[in-house]
């Protein structure tokens, strides 16, 4: 039998690293779930991470909304051995939480982390630490001024947000970051 050659040319990107797990570049594919447990139920989050571990999750994706997430969140992490990613929503200083529980990624969603000094400040704890970010474009949460200027969640809107955080970020002369768009919706 002949090996399959593969029929997709992968772009040249930057490879980063989310805890041991390479992403981007010439590393293979990294396959990531999320937890759908509250957070804070700390028990079936890690019954629900070591399940994804056994099935061959690379990296998984945690929501921590709150701050009482956060502190489950350090529980978390200390009895699991896959990458965890915090899936971070409005606060930004629960990022600079979870960064201080060893977080392997911190993924922001630009619609509702607010204003640039707070996403500077993400950064440089990001920096500091050796923590990548996953800017996580969502159609159902878009900039308001993106949302008013499209009047939905279209292609281009998501586009531009994505490209306005790239650019967020390269001013800031990060470079250990990785970009997701995702819509609900089929345009």
């Amino acid at each position: 039998m002949s090996a399959v050659k593969p029929t997709i040319k992968r772009r040249e990107s930057t490879k980063i690293y989310v805890g041991n797990v390479p992403v981007g570049g010439d590393a293979p594919i990294a396959v990531q779930s999320m937890t759908n447990t509250r957070t804070t139920d700390v028990d079936a989050t890690v019954a629900q991470i070591k399940a994804l571990e056994r099935v061959g999750a690379d990296i998984v994706r945690v929501s921590v909304p709150t701050m009482d997430a956060a502190e489950a969140f350090k529980l978390i992490k200390q009895q699991v051995n896959v990458p965890l990613v915090a899936d971070i929503h409005f606060d930004y200083r629960i990022a600079l939480k979870v960064a201080e529980y060893g977080v392997d990624c911190l993924r922001i969603n630009p619609g509702n982390i607010g204003r640039e000094d707070r996403i500077r400040a993400v950064v440089d704890c990001a920096r500091d630490k050796n923590i990548p970010i996953r800017i996580g474009i969502n159609a159902g949460s878009l900039e308001k001024d993106i949302q008013e200027k499209y009047g939905e969640p279209t292609p281009q809107a998501l586009l531009e947000s994505a490209l306005r955080h790239v650019d967020i970020l390269d001013r800031l002369n990060f470079d250990q970051f990785k970009v997701s768009v995702k819509a609900s919706d089929v345009f």
